[in-house]
């Protein structure tokens, strides 16, 4: 088996329509016997940190003619959505130095140290052979394979949109007055995507009954970041969305309910497939 076909799975569409790109760094779920034989918690706890059923729930994109591009590796051994110098030093031993974000701090760096409620994955650090091991098998062959997607959008269509799909626990929506909100949309506060590919995607969401909330608290991590760019019509909108709504979160199961709100949740990937990319800025530095 490949490094790729290790990382992730690529569909692409029939017929690619308009550079929309569907991704979801958090949802693999194949764990392998060397990660599980060096964690100190049980299969069920390490599963508390994926975005599971993410892949199923946008598994229709290819149909609407968006790519689509799914994690296998689980978020636990690497975390596709922080940058490959975000080292926590109590992970890997001997680390080089980087600016401690608040991310790291909270044990969530490339390599994670906890999974949810801050418990522990391992009994103690890793050596910088294997951290950087883990870059190069896992992280690198994920964001060749965006970056690769995005450069062929933009030669094709002109411009790129990538939605960026992850889950969100419930109790992480608890501070927030009723009724809270299905989806949380980031788009790093009107900096990876321009305003009419942010209000499209709202109106996707919206217009299928659910309810938006923007940028908090979830405004979009690495991924947004490093690929957003609008002003050249690369645009990249992170959706958050209640894992309560199709799952159940202690168990890790799919709710009775789940074919139900996939068919629904469908609505939303049908109509975000449709969107095309925001050529306004390019025709106005062209006049």
């Amino acid at each position: 088996m490949t490094l790729e076909e290790q990382t992730f799975d690529l569909i692409r569409p029939p017929e690619w329509k308009g550079g929309v790109i569907f991704a979801s760094p958090h949802s693999g779920r194949h764990y392998p016997a060397w990660f599980l034989a060096e964690s100190r918690l049980d299969p069920l706890l390490l599963r508390s940190s994926e975005d599971a059923f993410m892949d199923r729930l946008i598994a229709s994109a290819p149909d609407h003619g968006a790519a689509l591009l799914t994690a296998r590796v689980p978020r636990c051994v690497i975390d596709l959505n922080r940058g490959p110098e975000e080292i926590d030093p109590l992970v890997v031993s001997c680390a080089p130095p980087v600016a401690l974000s608040p991310r790291i701090m909270a044990g969530l760096g490339v390599i994670p140290r906890v999974v949810s409620q801050g418990r522990a994955i391992y009994d103690g650090p890793m050596s910088q052979t294997e951290a950087e091991r883990r870059i190069a098998c896992f992280w690198q062959p994920y964001h060749r394979a965006l970056a690769g997607l995005i450069d062929e959008a933009v030669a094709r269509f002109g411009g790129a949109i990538l939605i960026d799909m992850h889950s969100m626990p419930r109790d992480a929506l608890a501070h927030l007055p009723r009724p809270r909100p299905d989806l949380v949309l980031g788009d790093r506060n009107g900096t990876s995507a321009s305003p009419r590919i942010t209000a499209g995607v709202a109106d996707a969401v919206m217009a299928e009954g659910f309810r938006l909330r923007r940028n908090s608290p979830f405004s979009g991590a690495y991924i947004a970041a490093a690929y957003g760019r609008p002003r050249e019509n690369v645009h990249v909108v992170q959706l958050e969305l209640d894992r309560s709504l199709y799952m159940d979160e202690r168990r890790i199961r799919e709710r009775p309910d789940f074919e139900q709100f996939a068919g629904r949740f469908a609505g939303v990937i049908a109509r975000l497939a449709r969107l095309r990319p925001d050529l306004g800025e390019r025709a106005i530095a062209a006049e």
